[in-house]
């Protein structure tokens, strides 16, 4: 068997370590890590392409660790809510579902041994941040079974290019270039239709030692209570999985696309889409978010401009909203994600561009107006109102206007000591409470609070040296924001 006669996209293929397939196994393995959906999945076609060819039963293996930094109520349910919709779109199929939820930390331990030691292959997902890199090497690297990684992250292959962009202007001219080649191949909308694979189970000593999560029980009130995880950040007032990204898009396509170019900067507009969690999270993709749009636009590639210009409107060939949000989908989106897959530091202050930390050294002992330590900060406890309503939103919510925090973000930097505690307190509570934290694009918008994908900015001004300088004052003028302050007033 070989790569050829399999459908996905070699460049979104990497075989992480040197074992050999094992066909005279019983199943193939999907160790859903990051894209957690059966549709619209590069991955997931790829176990199912794997499980027909070599004619045996398919196993998809989601777990959820506790031993994760920031792990909490809200995270775990958000997950956990998607778990049940999985279940419930696999119940039906011969694909073998099996959930796990962690009760202690590294109760798995050798559980995904366990499983792989009867895998013909092992597929499982490519995610460029967080922890899960590293995990996936050092776990392959144990394993006597062929390991594949797969990028289902966005249209542009993470592989595709060994380029790290610096700016959004450059990535996007390169896409407008390259992109269309890509535009093609999609993953499947659903790869279980017309195709047959036998009956899978879970192996009887698999499951008694480590049995499948129960979900509903979890998901109940108090469910969580006996998980060692942070039980202050509570879950979200929004659910997660496929199923809820699905309605979301829906509905941002109905009621909000439209106005969306002109008001997506009004943080009382509501025109957001609302699913960067669900993008975070792999349970919507960005192919399926573009095909639906595409049909809504009636568009096709002939519609392309024939010059990449690297202008942000009218190289799509649809309307002025539709590219706008295609802007930050795409363009914004994957610029973090190119940064990540190809940058081990993209966390750490070391990353900035040269520019941006000469300036921020060269001011980093000037006198601050405020100090506020982390805590005060958590608790948005500073003189700045419209800085504390977004703080309580994302603690509330677990999720912030896209315009505020980018002031969100500024504002740290000034109150802080250092532009270095000004980064891990900006961290620290976006990862702790955002649904959307610990994702490429999250870390792209902090850093860009301190000059990455930026230009220096004049005039110089204390504290931020060049850094472009945003205020609430010159936010509230810009913006209606009364009625938003009222919804996040203590």
């Amino acid at each position: 068997m070989n790569d050829a006669e399999i459908e996905t996209s070699s460049v979104r293929v990497r075989a992480v370590n040197e074992a050999a397939m094992r066909t005279d196994r019983q199943y193939v393995l999907y160790w859903m890590i990051a894209t957690r959906r059966t549709r619209w999945n590069f991955a997931f076609d790829r176990a199912v392409e794997w499980a027909k060819q070599l004619g045996k039963p398919l196993i998809v293996f989601e777990p959820l660790r506790v031993g994760y930094l920031w792990a909490s109520d809200r995270l775990h349910r958000f997950v956990i809510e998607g778990m049940l919709d999985n279940r419930e779109l696999l119940a039906d199929t011969a694909v073998a579902y099996y959930p796990y939820v962690e009760p202690v930390p590294d109760a798995d331990k050798e559980l995904l041994a366990a499983l792989a030691e009867r895998a013909c292959v092992v597929v499982t997902d490519e995610f460029p941040a967080f922890f899960l890199p590293r995990m996936v090497t050092a776990a392959a690297r144990r394993m006597n079974v062929r390991v594949e990684m797969v990028d289902s992250n966005g249209l542009w292959p993470l592989h595709a290019t060994e380029q790290v962009f610096t700016s959004a202007y450059q990535f996007r001219r390169f896409l407008q270039k390259n992109l269309p080649e890509h535009l093609a191949a999609f993953p499947k909308a659903n790869s279980l239709a017309r195709t047959e694979l036998p009956g899978a189970s879970i192996p009887r000593s698999v499951t008694s030692k480590w049995p499948a999560a129960k979900l509903e029980r979890l998901l109940s009130d108090g469910g969580l209570s006996e998980l060692p995880i942070d039980h202050r950040v509570g879950p979200a007032s929004f659910r997660g999985g496929p199923v809820a990204a699905g309605r979301t898009l829906k509905r941002f396509l109905d009621r909000k696309l439209a106005r969306y170019g002109e008001d997506r900067n009004d943080p009382e507009a509501d025109v957001a889409s609302g699913l960067s969690p669900y993008l975070h999270f792999g349970h919507i993709s960005t192919h399926e978010i573009f095909h639906k749009l595409t049909e809504l636009e009636g568009w096709g590639p002939k519609k392309l401009a024939p010059k990449a210009t690297g202008k942000r409107e009218g190289w799509w060939g649809m309307s002025p909203a539709a590219e706008s949000f295609l802007d930050e989908l795409i363009t914004w989106r994957e610029l973090g994600y190119n940064m990540c897959a190809h940058r081990d530091d993209y966390d750490k202050y070391e990353s900035l561009p040269d520019w941006a930390r000469v300036t921020l050294e060269k001011h980093a002992r000037d006198k601050r107006t405020h100090h506020y330590t982390l805590l005060q900060l958590e608790r948005a406890e500073t003189y700045d109102e419209l800085w504390n309503a977004a703080q309580r939103q994302l603690v509330r919510e677990g999720r912030m206007h896209n315009y505020l925090r980018m002031l969100w973000g500024k504002k740290i930097l000034e109150w802080t000591p250092s532009p270095r505690e000004a980064l891990a307190v900006m961290i620290e509570l976006n990862n702790k409470y955002a649904l959307d934290g610990r994702d490429p694009n999250s870390y792209s918008g902090i850093f860009w609070c301190l000059g990455r994908y930026d230009r220096p900015w004049g005039p110089e001004r204390k504290v931020f040296g060049k850094i472009r300088y945003m205020s609430s004052d010159n936010t509230a003028r810009k913006l209606p924001v009364e009625g938003y302050l009222a919804k996040y007033a203590e």
